[in-house]
């Protein structure tokens, strides 16, 4: 097994070329193994089942079948368009494609609505937090020393989610993957019980080797190693049989949701989650993940500004119990998790709530935790974000919050990791900076931090992206602080940041040609399925 490559700066073209190619290659991967790849599939053979059918083989008939078909994709929109639990931007690209291509549109989006293995996986899910919620207490002394708005928010995410409210919990913010790396290493060197890695991507290289390493010496001094990693790395960045050369060397080690092209939507469900449990004393969260540009090890996209926060005491509970959950999601009996949720408090300010989304289910919980915060805010929301592929809901929210004289502010890439994102960013520009909301963009390169901070007083940071992907589609994790000294620090990172920015304006919009604004508008109708 290649444990570590060199990382020499003498390498370092060499090694930007070959994850250039590595990154195109994951692009590509995530659309013909998604449903856009299906989409796009179906909307091809659309166009030669039409041709043949009206023009060569059904003759007068053409007429009649047209008209019943049209007839069909009428009914079936409407019953989209009536469909609950669903978001209006969804039902109309659905309504779009079923209007536009209804012979095969409408087998397609009973495919996805409809597929047996993403209800076996919701079931699933359902049956592992209902026999772990007992495991988790609601601290109601913790929950009461919150005001009003957030005691509301606090008792919503613990109905929905059995995330509680968490006190005697430190937590030090880092403002970027180089500097947390360090630290992130130091903590895997004290780990003398267990360590639990959960990531969306983990590639070889100087920083999985590093790691990579310590995990190994571990294992030989008898402490339990578990990895788990998503299966789009089997594709873009691991061998895939990786997780069995894992446990070759002692590492328990899963693959969620191998990718399986074109056969179930449930593979359209990414763990997208971030998060490094040591012996429940310690908790890592953020942007990273174990691949050398998120430590700036090598260049693909300019500068990479991402971020990480170590969390320490009560809290650390929380992300333990919510790696346990996804680790037994594909196991036939739960494990006793009760072992490793013993509680190590730490002196500390402020309150804090671990938190993770489901995809499964009907409640968006990490996007009402957003909503919430942009809405409750008096004086300022400043959001830092990879992607904005954002809904009506959300763009009301950010709308109005400027228009009542919040300062919202927004900080985005200026070299995107992928155009058509980039793209379809630009065509919420022209609404969000008429309402008076502020747009930035980070002129170094591109940024992968995922953080919201208002008035001073309350912070998330976590995986969650302002994109459909993370708010509907995948597995996220986050921690909400409130009064805690690391919201100082979010924000005065945010501020740090906005110096090496450029700010919009609709008058560099308006100058964009108008095949790239028509570009941008032809993907937005589409941006639920990217």
């Amino acid at each position: 097994m290649n444990r570590e490559k060199s990382g020499f700066p003498s390498k370092k073209s060499k090694e930007n070329a070959v994850l250039l190619l590595s990154r195109g290659k994951r692009g590509l991967l995530q659309i013909v193994f998604g449903r856009a790849g299906l989409v796009i599939l179906l909307l091809i053979l659309q166009v030669f089942v039409l041709y043949a059918a009206f023009f060569r083989l059904l003759g007068q008939n053409s007429v009649l079948l047209y008209t019943g078909g049209s007839a069909i994709a009428i009914v079936m929109a409407l019953a989209v368009v009536n469909r609950r639990h669903q978001n209006p931007s969804v039902k109309l690209t659905w309504v779009v494609l079923i209007l536009a291509v209804p012979i095969f549109a409408i087998p397609l989006y009973f495919f996805v609505n409809m597929e047996l293995g993403h209800r076996l996986a919701h079931h699933r899910h359902e049956d592992i937090k209902k026999k772990t919620a007992p495991l988790v207490k609601q601290d109601q002394t913790a929950l009461s020393a919150l005001p009003g708005g957030s005691r509301s928010l606090a008792e919503y995410m613990w109905q929905q989610g059995d995330f509680p409210v968490c006190r005697n919990t430190t937590a030090t913010y880092y403002p970027l993957g180089d500097d947390v790396f360090q630290e992130l290493l130091n903590q895997l060197e004290k780990a003398e019980h267990f360590i639990f890695l959960e990531y969306f991507i983990i590639e070889e290289g100087y920083m999985w080797g590093r790691i990579l390493r310590i995990l190994e010496q571990k294992v030989q001094a008898g402490v339990e190693v578990r990895v788990l990693y998503d299966g789009t790395c089997a594709f873009a960045h691991l061998p895939y049989d990786y997780n069995k050369q894992l446990e070759a060397i002692g590492i328990r080690c899963k693959m969620f949701a191998p990718l399986r092209p074109l056969v179930s939507t449930h593979y359209n469900n990414r763990d997208h989650r971030k998060i490094l449990v040591i012996d429940g004393k310690v908790a890592f969260t953020g942007g990273i993940n174990l691949s050398d540009e998120y430590i700036n090890r090598i260049v693909l996209h300019g500068h990479w500004k991402d971020n990480a926060i170590l969390v320490r005491g009560e809290a650390v509970r929380s992300f333990t119990l919510m790696f346990l959950q996804m680790w037994n999601t594909e196991e036939w009996n739960l494990e006793d998790c009760a072992p490793y949720l013993k509680v190590f408090p730490a002196e500390g300010q402020g309150l804090f709530i671990p938190y993770g989304s489901c995809p499964y289910d009907d409640e968006r919980l990490a996007e009402m935790v957003y909503i919430d915060l942009i809405n409750r805010a008096q004086r300022y929301v400043h959001i830092t974000t990879p992607y904005l592929v954002i809904d009506n809901e959300m763009a009301t929210a950010l709308t109005f919050a400027a228009k009542r004289g919040v300062d919202v502010a927004l900080i985005l890439p200026h070299i995107p990791d992928k155009k058509y994102m980039f793209a379809l960013a630009k065509t919420y520009y022209p609404q969000l900076l008429e309402a008076g909301v502020r747009i930035f963009e980070y002129t170094p390169g591109f940024v992968h931090a995922k953080v919201l901070v208002s008035d001073g007083c309350r912070a998330v940071v976590g995986t969650i992206n302002f994109d459909y992907r993370s708010l509907y589609l995948h597995f996220e994790c986050g921690v909400y602080m409130e009064d805690a000294p690391a919201v100082g620090q979010v924000e005065q990172d945010f501020l740090d940041t906005l110096t090496k920015c450029q700010e919009a304006t609709l008058a560099q919009w308006k100058a964009r040609s108008l095949g790239s604004r028509l570009t941008g508008y032809i993907l937005r109708l589409f941006a639920p399925l990217l």
